[in-house]
């Protein structure tokens, strides 16, 4: 989600100048520095940026700048006029020069205010053109990060799905040494002739139903194949969900690695556990 976006325009005697940044966040979180002609339009601009961006960390800086005729200030004339009858009868009392007074009489309180002028709605017309510039270049950057992601994720996911294969192979060994392991701790501890067979077969099966990880295998597929469908769809804003399966991907990885007893298994969990993170890391950068 990370971008950034510029665009400039000249229109008539405004320039407008607009500067947007954009950063991961989990919501939309904005910082928007407007000049005075622009405030009675911040709602407008608000949602517009909203609108476009989804979310992040947005930071969004305007600027206008008036040339030629435009008239960013007011001067009262009704005061600087009285200011300088009494500065020219003091004057004539005094014998003091008042050609040099002007630069002093601009300085006193109330004489130069801002204007109250704002954007007439052609003005904004014309600022809403620039910031849909800005907007659009800054999506621009986070489609090309949006493509070096897609990668990145797939690949991800990918090497997940290889270490649930390679799982899968030693499943059935791991099952009979299990039970090799049981019945060689019975004969020793309890004696093989003093093992009730059919009460061993019940316990065994409940015992190896118990550590089964066939269905965690099977949820663990289903998940891997939902997030590449949705990495694939056409529909915006998929970060979120994205970042949900990747929760249940998480669960099923963990679940396999407690019932695994197995150290070549649990290697796998552990490589599958190393993509996971990656993959949550990256899926943060994704809208």
């Amino acid at each position: 989600m990370t971008g950034f976006g510029r665009a400039e325009q000249t229109v008539a005697d405004k320039t407008f100048l607009v500067e947007i940044k954009a950063l991961n966040g989990k919501q939309f979180e904005l910082q928007l520095k407007l000049p005075p002609l622009l405030r009675p339009y911040e709602f407008e601009i608000r949602n517009t940026l909203q609108e476009h961006l989804v979310r992040g960390t947005i930071d969004c800086y305007v600027n206008i700048k008036q040339n030629g005729t435009s008239k960013p200030v007011t001067i009262n004339t009704e005061l600087i006029k009285a200011y300088y009858n009494q500065i020219q009868q003091l004057a004539g009392e005094l014998n003091i020069d008042t050609n040099s007074v002007l630069s002093a009489l601009l300085r006193l309180p109330e004489i130069v205010s801002p204007t109250n002028e704002i954007l007439n709605e052609g003005d904004f017309r014309d600022f809403s053109v620039v910031l849909l510039e800005a907007l659009k270049e800054l999506n621009t950057h986070r489609e090309e990060e949006g493509n070096s992601l897609d990668k990145d994720l797939v690949t991800r996911i990918a090497n997940i799905k290889e270490q649930e294969e390679c799982i899968l192979a030693l499943e059935p060994n791991r099952k009979k040494r299990i039970q090799d392991e049981i019945h060689q701790l019975l004969n020793e501890h309890v004696g093989k002739e003093n093992i009730d067979n059919n009460r061993m077969e019940q316990e065994l099966i409940y015992y190896m139903e118990k550590i089964d990880i066939h269905e965690e295998q099977i949820r663990l597929r289903q998940h891997c194949e939902y997030f590449a469908e949705v990495m694939n769809g056409p529909e915006v804003g998929k970060g979120k969900k994205l970042s949900f399966i990747l929760q249940e991907i998480g669960r099923e990885i963990n679940t396999t690695g407690s019932k695994a007893y197995d150290a070549d298994i649990q290697k796998c969990v552990v490589k599958m556990k190393d993509e996971l993170e990656k993959a949550k890391e990256q899926v943060l950068n994704v809208l």
